[in-house]
């Protein structure tokens, strides 16, 4: 009785050690064996690994690919034209135990904000080594890229593969967006009111040559007219000079008839004649031939 009392905690702390001994390594992670602060071993198989309980730790970091912004930073391109750019990274950790050495017990955190010194300071070197006209372009994919080479030679010594980087956002500062703003709103108004100005140019025009128009349709329709008027009236006149020729006394009948019907006509017109005037003869008389 006395000797299994004395096993069992043995047997206890035996298994607990054996147990703190035993560790598993997830596929997406990697892991470091330390030991009095000291990397002894570097797990990057996924697995069941093993360590000396108590003496030593075991520290995990991720072996996936990570994203990484950068805050917004301004440049200046060659042209002077300042511009805030907004870009971000993707990075993995390529040597577990280099990382463990640059970033020490900072982890991820450390290793994250020294990336960011160096996307910065190499995104201000490319940019402001081109025009402002480039970086807005299409050649932007070109300046990403160098940006990337030249980031991985130092991110190389973190421990760190950068895998892209890219420009998501490229803009004026903001006390300059304003004035562009303005410069173009009044480029845009002194466009329109060249326009406007072209078109009632060109509305002035169209109306003239409408006007002249018109006055040369109402002219030779007025000429027109005169010509077939007065073409009719002689017409007519040689009519009555026939119609004269061949019987005077009947044309002389006809033409009183005529006059009597416009002079004498309802209304409130008086007239004062004689009544021996000439101007009643066929009124005074049965016969055609005046008195």
């Amino acid at each position: 009785m006395k000797k299994s009392t004395f096993l069992l905690p043995i047997v206890v702390v035996a298994i607990a050690a054996l147990l703190s001994s035993v560790f598993i390594v997830d596929e997406r992670e990697k892991a470091l064996v330390l030991q009095f602060g000291r990397v002894v071993d570097v797990k990057e198989d996924p697995g069941l690994a093993f360590k000396i309980p108590l003496i030593q730790e075991v520290v995990r970091y991720d072996d996936r690919i990570q994203s990484r912004d950068v805050d917004p930073l301004e440049v200046t391109p060659l042209d002077d034209r300042r511009l805030v750019v907004d870009a971000f990274a993707r990075y993995r950790i390529a040597d577990v135990e280099r990382f463990r050495q640059a970033v020490g017990v900072g982890g991820l955190a450390t290793a994250e904000s020294r990336l960011d010194s160096i996307l910065r300071a190499e995104t201000r070197e490319i940019l402001g080594s081109v025009s402002s006209n480039d970086i807005l372009s299409s050649d932007r994919a070109a300046l990403m890229l160098r940006i990337r080479n030249n980031a991985i030679a130092e991110a190389r010594g973190l421990g760190l593969e950068i895998i892209d980087v890219r420009l998501k956002r490229t803009d004026l500062p903001e006390e300059n967006l304003d004035a562009t703003f303005e410069r173009m709103r009044a480029e845009r108004e002194r466009e329109a009111t060249d326009e406007r100005a072209r078109g009632n140019e060109a509305a002035q025009r169209v109306r003239a040559q409408a006007d002249r128009t018109v006055v040369e349709l109402v002219s030779d329709a007025n000429r027109q007219s005169e010509i077939i008027r007065g073409e009719a009236d002689a017409e007519r006149n040689n009519i009555f000079a026939s119609a004269f020729s061949r019987d005077p006394e009947f044309f002389e009948f006809y033409r009183s008839m005529t006059a009597y019907q416009r002079s004498l006509q309802g209304g409130n017109s008086t007239l004062v004649l004689s009544p021996d005037s000439d101007f009643f003869n066929y009124l005074k008389s049965d016969e055609l031939t005046p008195q």
